[in-house]
């Protein structure tokens, strides 16, 4: 092989990377700014004080070991045909590999994050690194898994993996690969390839780990085990190749969010390496340009006349609309059936800070759905003024500490970090101490003009006499659909027309993308949720308090709120 064709994996990937760039290939906005990223690294890097350099030696080996193995299904694998890298592949899996540090030479990237949509040659990326890893990275005794929830997903990258080992009998017979029923061993030195369901064993020291389709993770517990257990290795990587899910509240839309701050330039996160493949705000999803920008192998290994058909079966159907959004172009719609416009929701105008809230007028909302698990108060401060067209929405939440430290639950681990982010107040005890919210209600009462409290009268009784007692003003909210449809619907007309200023609440986010609206025969709608740990508490307060802003003010005739 020429010295001038020696790298020619990497040179399609940085034309590729250039393409994206100039704007001659259709990409989201995170897609152009990885590769921008990249690019402006690589410039960085002629400079001797930057910390990286780019070895394209190490990120071509990586590319041309892949692409010796065999595919394992479809028509492909029925032609005895070798893999075939796209350029995107190239440049999402291959670049990572070849950055290092410019004094230790070890790798830069530990994690690697693909967030690309369903049928895009995800078991492709997955088993040909995860071979690689256990194969030709040089790593004495390496520990590589491939981690889900199940063990039919854990089997998804470790099948083909499998499969290209065994239809490749010159690499298993030079890497001395012995290959069992469920993982491959290298005798000679001990390393490791397997499967893992939940946690791998205390004494795991993974060099590799590849956590698929993390979305459907509730918790970060198995990619925090296997993170922590890499603390002996020079040089590990973390892989996650996931899509979408209906979740925002899990650590994988969590690790997405923090990828595109990092990616906008909001954190500076030098070791994390991320391709997210969607589409834009603005793009109209029923068309064929969506479909090709999410779908970076659009017409390759995905059929295009089947993704349009599924396109077209969406646009008559809102069920099938979520799924196909969700799978194949990558949003995060929220409940598989939902309510809110997420990506509404997120371009909401900014709200104003308590202090600049001051002595202004205020409703609030109280649910106490259980003193078990969360409870929430929220507070709305209507338009004020010529100059403010915005609902000022602040929540205040609260659950039981034993229960969240014990683990109780799913939405343990998310309560613990709603905690440490400091938007989550943990009382003593088995169940939520009232006297925490009382104490905030007093709070808004001292610092703001509180027209009035609903609440509904379940659990919360005893709760209202007493602040009654206090001289506020406490109204009765029974969670009835007369109640709550009309409410319910300004909600939804306030984040479509961008005035419910939520200041984007990591807590009220995840509540109102579990929120499903159920519809009865007059159209009245109420607010529900799929499961119980899918939590609506802090919708429903908002819910109840711009109840008590609509009826006061169609009480006193003002003219702030008009009601069709």
């Amino acid at each position: 092989m020429s010295t001038k064709s020696v790298c020619q994996n990497v040179k399609d990937a940085t034309k590729y990377c250039k393409d994206v760039v100039a704007g001659k290939i259709p990409a989201c906005k995170w897609v152009i700014l990885a590769c921008q990223r990249h690019l402006d690294d690589l410039i960085h890097s002629k400079d001797k004080t930057f910390p990286y350099v780019f070895d394209e030696k190490r990120a071509e080996k990586v590319l041309r070991f892949i692409q010796l193995l065999p595919h394992t299904k479809g028509k492909w694998a029925a032609g005895k045909q070798n893999i075939r890298l796209e350029p995107w592949q190239k440049f999402s899996i291959g670049m990572p590999f070849g950055w290092i540090h410019r004094e230790k030479c070890t790798r830069r990237y530990r994690k690697i994050l693909i967030f690309v949509p369903r049928k895009n040659g995800k078991s492709i990326i997955a088993g040909g690194i995860g071979n690689y890893m256990l194969s030709m990275d040089g790593e004495y005794g390496a520990e590589v898994y491939s981690g889900a929830t199940t063990e039919k997903q854990a089997w998804e990258v470790f099948r083909p993996a499998k499969l290209m080992i065994e239809r490749t009998p010159e690499l298993r017979e030079h890497c001395g690969i012995e290959v069992n029923a469920g993982s491959m061993i290298i005798l000679r030195d001990g390393s490791r390839f397997e499967p893992v369901i939940g946690k791998p064993g205390d004494g795991s020291s993974p060099s590799c780990a590849i956590v698929d389709e993390y979305h459907e993770h509730q918790t970060s517990d198995l990619y925090d085990t296997m993170e922590t257990g890499m603390g002996a290795r020079e040089q590990p990587v973390m892989m996650v190749i996931t899509t979408a899910g209906s979740s925002i509240g899990g650590p994988c839309y969590q690790m997405c969010r923090d990828a595109q701050r990092m990616l906008d330039g909001a954190i500076d996160d030098p070791e994390t390496w991320a391709m997210l493949y969607t589409t834009d705000d603005g793009d109209d999803w029923t068309s064929e340009d969506a479909l090709i920008k999410a779908n970076p192998n659009y017409g390759i290994s995905i059929d295009a006349d089947f993704l349009r058909s599924r396109q077209r079966e969406a646009m008559q159907s809102s069920q099938k609309q979520a799924i196909f959004r969700t799978k194949h172009l990558n949003h995060w719609v929220g409940a598989k059936t939902t309510w809110i416009n997420i990506l509404k929701w997120n371009t909401c105008k900014p709200r104003l800070p308590l202090k600049e809230l001051e002595g202004r007028p205020c409703y609030v909302g109280v649910d106490f759905a259980s003193k078990v698990d969360i409870a929430a108060l929220v507070a709305v401060f209507p338009p004020h003024g010529d100059d403010d067209d915005r609902w000022h929405v602040h929540g205040w939440y609260y659950s039981p500490e034993n229960r969240v430290l014990e683990m109780i639950d799913g939405n343990s681990a998310l309560y613990r970090q709603y905690h440490s982010d400091g938007l989550l107040t943990l009382t003593e005890g088995d169940v939520i101490d009232f006297e925490a919210i009382k104490d905030d209600l007093r709070g808004i009462a001292s610092r703001f003009d509180l027209q009035q409290v609903g609440f509904d009268p379940w659990q919360a009784t005893q709760f209202a006499s007493e602040m009654i007692d206090e001289g506020l003003n406490m109204i009765e909210v029974r969670q009835t659909v007369q109640n709550m449809s009309a409410p319910m619907k300004e909600v939804e007309a306030l984040v479509m027309s961008g005035t419910l200023s939520h200041g984007s609440c990591p807590v009220l986010t995840w509540m109102a993308s579990n929120v499903v609206a159920k519809i009865d025969a007059k159209d009245n709608i109420y607010p529900n949720k799929e499961r119980s740990e899918n939590k609506i508490d802090g919708v429903v307060a908002l819910i109840i308090a711009i109840n008590r802003a609509m009826t006061s003010i169609a009480d006193t005739g003002s003219s702030i709120w008009v009601l069709e």
